[in-house]
């Protein structure tokens, strides 16, 4: 497996901004696509955005508008940059590489721990 690399979680107040960053090695090459999702302690994931080549970025409808992804192919980098944040977007972020079709099947074998933003009001 290929580990990803996530960063930018953190403290913010209620209002501000946070932009988190995952770089998965290969991930251009790969053709793959990206997934970002959400999660609370003891409550389901929750998928917020994907992002590929062909389709775009879509978003979940608790964060459209607030959340925007892009990606950077040069870089292999992926980011989601989170506005107007609150404290109910307490959670770890995590990302996840996903094979659209066209994708190589090395697109699945990415592992991350994900990141941790908290919110405060």
């Amino acid at each position: 497996q290929v580990k990803l690399v996530e960063s930018g979680g953190g403290s913010v107040q209620a209002g501000e901004s946070l932009t988190l960053s995952c770089t998965a090695p290969g991930f251009t090459a790969n053709y793959c696509g990206m997934e970002w999702y959400r999660q609370v302690e003891g409550k389901e994931r929750e998928w917020l955005s994907t992002i590929s080549t062909r389709t775009g970025a879509t978003y979940a409808d608790s964060v459209k508008g607030r959340f925007t992804a892009s990606r950077d192919e040069g870089s292999d980098t992926v980011y989601l940059l989170m506005s107007s944040l609150t404290p109910e977007d307490t959670a770890n972020y995590s990302c996840r590489p996903f094979r659209p079709p066209g994708g190589r099947w090395k697109c699945n074998e990415y592992l991350g721990q994900g990141t941790q933003v908290t919110v405060s009001s």
